[in-house]
């Protein structure tokens, strides 16, 4: 699979394959992407392995357009979007080991139903306890 086209719109960006697919990721998951000008965006090289943004240092691979999830959900989504969440941090305060939150903030790991409620209500406490300040 080939890039033919590169563009970006709606907190996505967009690839259009030599076999006509349009193919797209969140930005969600390249936060250096997503805070870059239009200007560094626009910035890339790319061949048949991936992208590469030299000046924001971001790299993205062909294949991870074909990924299953293009877009964050649960608590990846939760992480992502509120980047002041310290999950170094949520993940102490839970006992549990660090990188396994960043694999389940990253994707690569899947928690259980369990899991995933545990991780929004130790989230849900800080917020209460913010509240109180």
């Amino acid at each position: 699979m080939k890039i033919q086209k590169l563009w970006f719109e709606d907190e996505k960006v967009f690839i259009l394959t030599d076999d006509g697919r349009k193919l797209w990721q969140s930005l969600l998951w390249y936060p250096r992407l997503k805070n870059a000008t239009a200007e560094q965006r626009m910035d890339f090289e790319y061949d048949e392995i991936g992208i590469r943004w030299e000046e924001i240092d971001e790299d993205m691979s062909v294949e991870s357009f074909l990924y299953d999830d293009p877009e964050p959900q649960g608590i990846s989504r939760l992480f992502l979007t509120h980047p002041e969440l310290n999950a170094s941090a949520v993940a102490r305060r839970m006992g549990i080991q660090r990188s396994l939150l960043a694999a389940y903030i990253r994707g690569t790991k899947k928690p259980s139903v369990e899991r995933e409620e545990e991780i929004k209500e130790a989230v849900r406490q800080i917020g209460k306890e913010l509240v109180k300040v």
